[in-house]
């Protein structure tokens, strides 16, 4: 938080300081649920796992609390089902990291009810999150499906021996990402012709040409994913520390991005 005060990325009204003095560890469970009024579980993508978690929250939370799940790709329905508390669950699945990736997919449970949607997306919003509804479930939640479709394209592309793995990254981060940034694929579409549906009678019929000539679902392994993994880490054989410094570097991007967005919004 010292660090998040430095860059201007800190939110709320409390300093730092104050906000650290109010995070507080628990080795009962019970105990730190007492007077909770939203529970987030982060715990590692194990179903077997967040189950036990649930029906230990379920038992202790009282009937007003939230439950919220942090996952990324379980489904809400093999996760809350049979909770007592289930009209009060809910998945908000925070990207990493979250304080500069603000995105927070909501996905209920069917029995969810509209109340608890309604007071997780206020409070994500209070908090400086971009929360969006995602109006059914379905495998992926939508950041996960639109990031999986642009990794199997860029894994066949280099299979097919098209382009390298690198060169695929700088046509992401010097090309697509640059947009993608500020506004997102429909959007883009809308102001690069005069609006979608002008966009779609003028390049509908090439989209759909492309698309033709995609390829089945790639398995992500053997050659090709030794191939990318050896584009990206052949220059670190003899610094040890560079993986975790590129990360470092990621991170310092993204908090200026954060800002310069912060900034841009209110233009």
């Amino acid at each position: 938080m010292v660090e998040l005060k430095k860059s201007g990325m800190l939110r709320g009204s409390l300093s730092a300081e104050e906000q650290i003095s109010l995070i507080s560890g628990f080795n009962d469970l019970k105990l730190a649920l007492e007077g909770a009024i939203f529970v987030q579980e982060c715990v590692p993508e194990n179903l077997e796992l967040k189950l036990k978690i649930f029906a230990d929250l379920d038992s202790y939370i009282n009937d007003s609390a939230i439950i919220s799940s942090s996952t990324s790709c379980l489904s809400p329905r093999k996760m809350f089902n049979g909770l007592k508390h289930v009209k009060n669950c809910i998945v908000a699945h925070p990207v990493n990291p979250p304080y500069y990736v603000p995105l927070v997919e909501l996905v209920p449970h069917p029995k969810t009810d509209a109340v608890t949607v309604e007071k997780t997306y206020s409070l994500m919003k209070k908090i400086g999150q971009s929360p969006v509804k995602l109006l059914k479930e379905t495998d992926g939640f939508v950041l996960n499906r639109l990031q999986y479709a642009v990794v199997s394209e860029a894994w066949r592309l280099v299979q097919d021996g098209v382009i390298s793995p690198r060169d695929v990254d700088i046509v992401m981060s010097e090309g697509l990402g640059m947009r993608y940034a500020f506004l997102g694929p429909l959007e883009t579409a809308h102001l690069n012709a005069e609006g979608f549906k002008s966009y779609c009678e003028r390049y509908g019929e090439s989209i759909e040409r492309v698309l033709a000539t995609f390829g089945p679902i790639p398995t992500f392994s053997g050659e090709v994913a030794e191939k990318i993994d050896q584009a990206f880490t052949e220059d670190l054989t003899d610094k040890p520390n560079q993986l975790q410094a590129r990360r470092e570097w990621r991170d310092a991007c993204l908090s200026r991005l954060a800002k310069l967005k912060q900034e841009m919004k209110k233009n």
